[in-house]
């Protein structure tokens, strides 16, 4: 963490939130790791589902002075859940204009489903397209056919490890002032809330919160006086006003509200949001919106 940094968080920000499951301890079936292979990346257990990260890493994504890191708003990623042999797959594509046609073709010559097409961010150069997916099936085949789609853009694969780089960003003050803790890499700090406090469901099947409407925030230090944050509030129809007058009132831009699910029941709506100021302030401006939800 930043040396000095503050470490006193406001009483109202202490409050407990709903969260996701920690992450799985166990070592990942077999099953799951020939999905990673396929898809040439690395399976995370998390959340109640197994997850596979597709980072655009070939992308340097500006908006206005700011470097926008690549685990802040260009993670591409795969989720499954079920079983090996009856999952669910959905996940998010990252994907720059020239990729948007012959990904959505290759997309339903697989048979795999497009649940939502938009974007995330605003002003963001180049301009990314974010395209949300699922289909069930056995895992190793969606794995496979997810594969031949992600084959036409640019994304790096196989995805390489990350390197050690030093924390530049005050994971106490933002894990205390979200009220849980999360995932941190350099400049970089991500936590996952729950804010639908109902069981969803989609095609006759129970959604895994954290896979299919957890709320990510991710949180980037620029420099010792100022952050940047960005991700989206996934929250019941009734949290929608209550969560974007919060937002605004505290100086943060709504970029996006849209669906990502079709089908489900009950509706989410997902908010999505950039935040830029001291980091202090955004923290609490997030926070507030994240109250507003419950």
């Amino acid at each position: 963490m930043i040396p000095n940094a503050r470490h006193a968080v406001a009483g109202s920000l202490l409050a407990t939130l709903a969260v996701a499951p920690a992450r799985a301890q166990n070592p990942t079936p077999p099953a799951w790791d020939s999905v990673a292979a396929i898809l040439q990346t690395t399976t995370t257990a998390t959340g109640g589902y197994y997850r596979y990260n597709l980072p655009r890493a070939d992308l340097t994504v500006r908006i206005g002075d700011v470097t926008v890191a690549t685990a802040l708003a260009a993670g591409a990623w795969a989720g499954f859940s079920g079983t090996p042999s009856d999952a669910t797959m959905m996940g998010d594509l990252v994907l720059l204009a020239t990729e948007v046609r012959p990904v959505q073709a290759e997309l339903l010559r697989q048979g795999i489903a497009v649940m939502a097409v938009h974007n995330h961010l605003v002003g963001e150069e180049p301009k990314l397209t974010y395209l949300h997916y699922h289909a069930e099936g056995p895992a190793t085949d969606l794995a496979r056919r997810l594969s031949a789609v992600v084959s036409l853009t640019g994304t790096p694969r196989p995805v390489a490890a990350q390197a050690p780089v030093p924390l530049t960003i005050d994971t106490t003050m933002v894990f205390g002032a979200l009220g849980r803790s999360g995932r941190a890499r350099g400049a970089v700090a991500q936590v996952t809330l729950i804010l639908v406090p109902d069981s969803v469901t989609m095609h006759g099947r129970v959604v895994v919160p954290a896979m299919g409407y957890g709320t990510p925030v991710n949180v980037q230090a620029v420099s010792a006086t100022r952050a940047v944050a960005t991700g989206d509030f996934s929250v019941p129809a009734r949290a929608v006003g209550p969560v974007t007058r919060a937002l605004i009132q505290r100086g943060i831009t709504i970029t996006a509200l849209h669906s990502h699910l079709v089908g489900e029941s009950p509706v989410v709506s997902y908010i999505h949001f950039w935040a830029d100021g001291p980091l202090a302030d955004v923290l609490a401006g997030l926070r507030a919106a994240a109250d507003a939800a419950r």
